[in-house]
């Protein structure tokens, strides 16, 4: 019909060059954008339907390009890209600035205690492990078991290596000790992202060709996609956790916050959360959601399989998860 939107655009990619990292950055900051967390239920209902009708081939009357691109990144935003279910709100990428903007804030801002250490790091590794396991790569489920170990595992792993740092901060300079928090969490990070995924290193995740074709599951591919997580995660730590303590160190020598100290932790927040509405979507574009590696990467049996099955497939892709 005339004026019907065209059925050829791909919508299973992102709108934006992926081989570049300007396209990612792009992409996230669509997908990471705060005011998604706000959007009803009713409007997240819609783009999903949107989305899935015309990947089917149906077009809704009046639908324009931009309409459709806004529905998949509404949909990106809420929904697991190989599952397709709703993910939970706060485990959203979108939820990341306004919550650890709160979390980090206070990580900074009560630091000098071990009640106040060990209070605000189970915080924090309780809210990744929820981002961890929304944002998993695969679609194989967990049983509660299996997630009750991991999440138990995480979050003791990244309290004790946050205690520990406090305990060796003790005998640094004072603008040192603000550092401990991020050391902490780039720590946390490399404990609690593995065991949150550890099913996917034990079991592999789902590998496809470049058309999206199921090869099979691969633990090695597991383990190239949760390294570049860890590194993203700590990439978005590093100025949310770096910057605010230097110029706060500076602000508690003047008068002001002398005067009011209780705008010690609000100011302390509003600096994280400037630093990660940047630095989330950034980091998460280091590497490409859709990564890749070479079929001789694989293991032997899964390489035996495909160059049985398809022996012109040189690299295989995955969803490395965020």
């Amino acid at each position: 019909m005339s004026g019907e939107l065209s059925l050829s655009i791909n919508i299973k990619e992102p709108r934006w060059d992926q081989g570049t990292f300007m396209g990612r950055a792009k992409h996230f900051f669509m997908v990471t954008d705060p005011r998604n967390v706000l959007l009803s239920s009713e409007t997240l209902e819609e783009a999903r339907v949107i989305v899935e009708d015309y990947r089917a081939g149906n077009v809704k009357p009046g639908l324009t390009e931009d309409e459709l691109w806004r529905a998949k990144y509404i949909y990106d935003s809420a929904f697991h890209p190989d599952t397709g279910e709703k993910m939970f709100v706060i485990g959203r990428m979108s939820a990341q600035v306004p919550m650890n903007m709160s979390i980090t804030g206070c990580m900074l801002t009560f630091y000098r205690t071990t009640p106040a250490v060990v209070f605000w790091q189970w915080v924090n590794q309780s809210f990744n492990a929820v981002v961890n396991y929304t944002n998993r790569s695969g679609d194989a489920p967990m049983t509660v078991n299996q997630l009750g170990a991991a999440y138990v595992s995480a979050t003791t792993g990244a309290v004790v290596t946050a205690l520990g740092l406090k305990s060796l901060a003790t005998r640094l300079p004072p603008i040192v000790s603000r550092f401990v928090p991020f050391a902490a969490v780039a720590a946390a990070n490399c404990i609690n992202i593995p065991f949150m995924r550890q099913r996917e290193l034990k079991y592999g995740i789902p590998v496809t060709d470049e058309n999206g074709n199921r090869l099979g599951e691969s633990p090695n591919a597991a383990k190239q996609a949760i390294m570049q997580v860890v590194v993203s995660r700590i990439g978005m730590a590093v100025p949310a956790m770096a910057i605010p303590p230097v110029i706060m160190n500076a602000l508690e020598k003047r008068a002001f916050l002398k005067r009011f100290p209780i705008l010690n932790a609000p100011v302390q927040v509003g600096l994280v959360g400037l630093c990660l509405v940047f630095a989330t979507p950034l980091c998460c574009a280091l590497f490409p959601q859709k990564s890749s590696m070479s079929v001789s990467g694989l293991e032997a049996d899964l390489q035996e399989r495909i160059q049985q099955a398809s022996p012109n497939i040189t690299t295989v892709y995955f969803n490395k998860g965020l």
